[in-house]
């Protein structure tokens, strides 16, 4: 039996919150209805006759200087026309191009550029001279009754070679000396001649 009296609590709740409601909506409508004709039908106030009359302005027109006197703020809705008399005889007087106007923009004429002399043309030396062969002749290995041989060493890599041998795959020995070596590079025909180094 206790649902059913919790269903009439809420019941007689929402009945009383809806007449409440009801009662707020009229009366706001009532005061909207009761404001809106006295609003409209209020003339508005006048300026005081005692105010004390406002300073002349100076709006500049063109080149000419017009004074329009100003009047005390007011909330009359006629029209000035003496206001918009002086708003007319406005010009525009700026120094750039006219907004108001279509036009193209002048087209800016190309300098003469400035005569700039070739460099003189680099004259030809000839081919780059070869690389330098890199070996060191630096004592013999030959015992007696043999061919001479040598000793030549590229960084830490040590070579021992007689007279028409290839040393490093590319050196070839021409002619042993007592106090050089004559040495051809087989990949460009290069030729020359290694002294002995001592120690």
């Amino acid at each position: 039996m206790q649902v059913g009296a919790e269903n009439r609590t809420k019941v007689i709740a929402a009945g009383v919150l809806g007449a409440l409601a009801v009662i707020l909506l009229l009366r706001f409508l009532f005061s909207l209805v009761n404001t809106a004709p006295t609003s409209a039908a209020a003339p508005a106030p006048a300026p005081a006759a005692t105010s004390a009359p406002a300073a002349p302005t100076r709006v500049r027109a063109g080149k000419k200087k017009v004074v329009v006197a100003a009047s005390a703020p007011s909330l009359d809705p006629s029209l000035r026309f003496d206001w918009l008399k002086a708003s007319e005889d406005t010009k525009y007087g700026g120094s750039g191009r006219n907004i108001f106007r279509a036009m193209a923009e002048p087209i800016p004429q190309p300098k003469k550029p400035a005569v700039i002399t070739p460099p003189p043309a680099p004259q030809p030396t000839g081919p780059p001279p070869p690389p330098p062969i890199n070996l060191k002749f630096f004592g013999f290995a030959s015992k007696p009754g043999e061919a001479k041989r040598i000793f030549l060493s590229q960084g830490d890599d040590v070579f021992i070679a007689g007279e028409g041998e290839i040393v490093a795959r590319r050196y070839k020995i021409l002619r042993i000396s007592a106090n050089s070596v004559e040495i051809e590079d087989v990949l460009n025909n290069n030729r020359q001649v290694i002294p002995l180094t001592q120690g």
